[in-house]
């Protein structure tokens, strides 16, 4: 049996998955509840059998505890100092502790989420080594797992190629595709999808004290294109497509370098600016992902030396300062937090449902959401501790906890139910 057929054939099971049951009750939050909902377009779930599977968490294999990594960046000490702005539900976690996994695969099923995109280092680095028993976890909650390309060396961009198919062969094939991730199109076409960071840069950058100094990891569009042409070669009577997304704005550079669309991360990048990036997507026929999103909430680097170009980045999205040792201002950061995952997912369902898109188009919809476990940049749905779990000791380091610790994933769960129902 060929690959395409016997991807043709889970791809029934995959689509036909019954999707976890939902329950509606959840915490009321400022302004429309996100329970009566509905996406303005028509339904997604007439268009894609499988839509769970289009509602992926961000995730991040590279915590440990012995020794600390990840916990302990930017100065901190862990395990009651952690290198986040909030003390996780969990605590500070090892990343291969299958007992953090499995609960991990309880609260995304919970979620209504089907997929997670695993943050991927190289194939000898740590991030590699979980994936094994990630994915055997993640398999029997029935939750699929695809994968982010990060820059893991300077020469990143010019082993693409390869790393691509290392994936694909070694957790596709070699585990006879149980729960790699088969994105399905509109059209009932199935393939895998890849997400990449720090894909088109420019060639030189200027730092604060105005030197300018080239990026070692730059690559041109002619070097992507090679790259992004030879994973389509490779593959190109396996699967009916394989999706290949960059995280960039620059539309020109993206379809020059072969790339089939934008998927944008960083939540800097405010809602309402996605409507400008959709239309520049569409008019150069790519395809765009927009995420769900808390805002950013990122901790302070304690170890930056005084003459760096480091500044801490502020609270987004703002709502004036706030006094994190005070109970109402943690609340009303939190408010503001459920109001941009609100709008954020709100606005990239509605614009990729937007008939004149290039999404509906191309019968593409996938949304990632930023992020189930990224501590240090606070944009976490994973559980935390509720204000008053926190130990004295940890109330001492000020972590902004609201009351509700769970109140992200609450609030997605809910919003998830609007469109999977």
């Amino acid at each position: 049996m060929t690959r395409r057929e016997f991807l043709r054939l889970a791809g029934a099971t995959f689509a036909t998955a019954a999707a976890p049951a939902v329950d509606l009750r959840g915490q009321s939050i400022d302004g429309p509840d996100p329970r009566r909902a509905r996406p303005p377009r028509a339904r997604l779930d007439t268009r894609f059998g499988d839509l769970r599977r289009h509602f992926i968490f961000e995730y991040y294999p590279w915590y440990g505890t012995n020794p600390y990594r990840h916990w302990e960046e930017g100065g901190h000490v862990p395990p009651i100092d952690l290198a986040s702005n909030y003390m996780p539900k969990l605590g500070a976690y090892d990343s291969k502790a299958t007992t953090a996994i499995e609960q991990h695969a309880r609260w995304i099923l919970d979620s209504g989420a089907g997929a997670i995109n695993v943050s991927w280092w190289g194939r000898d680095s740590r991030e590699d080594s979980v994936v094994p028993v990630l994915m055997d976890v993640m398999a029997a909650h029935g939750i699929q797992v695809t994968f982010h390309l990060e820059p893991y060396s300077e020469r990143h961009a010019f082993n693409y190629a390869s790393d691509v198919e290392y994936l694909i062969r070694q957790y596709g094939d070699r585990r006879r595709w149980d729960c790699m991730l088969m994105l399905e199109g509109a059209d009932g076409s199935i393939g895998p999808v890849f997400k990449s960071f720090r894909t088109i840069l420019p060639a030189r950058q200027t730092d604060c004290h105005g030197v300018v100094s080239d990026i070692n990891d730059y690559a041109g569009d002619a070097d992507w294109r090679q790259q992004t042409d030879r994973v389509r070669e490779t593959f190109r009577r396996d699967f009916d497509r394989v999706t290949l997304l960059a995280d960039s704005s620059n539309m020109d550079r993206t379809r020059a370098s072969g790339f089939d669309g934008i998927a944008i991360y960083d939540n800097y990048v405010r809602p309402d600016s996605w409507r400008q990036l959709a239309d520049g997507a569409s008019s150069r026929d790519l395809v765009f992902s927009f995420n769900v999103n808390p805002g950013f909430d990122g901790v302070i680097r304690r170890d930056a030396p005084p003459d760096s170009c480091y500044r801490p980045l502020p609270f987004e999205p703002p709502s004036g300062s706030y006094d994190w040792f005070r109970d109402v201002e943690r609340e009303r950061a939190a408010a503001a937090s459920a109001a941009r995952v609100a709008d954020s997912f709100h606005s990239t369902v509605a614009l990729q449902t937007d008939a004149s898109l290039a999404n509906v188009r191309h019968g593409f919809f996938l949304v990632y959401v930023t992020s189930f476990n990224e501590w240090f940049e606070g944009h976490q749905f994973e559980p935390m501790k509720g204000a008053d779990e926190l130990t004295a000791a940890e109330r001492a380091i000020g972590y902004h906890n609201p009351a509700d610790g769970s109140y992200r994933l609450t609030l997605l769960k809910a919003l998830l139910a609007s469109v999977l129902e």
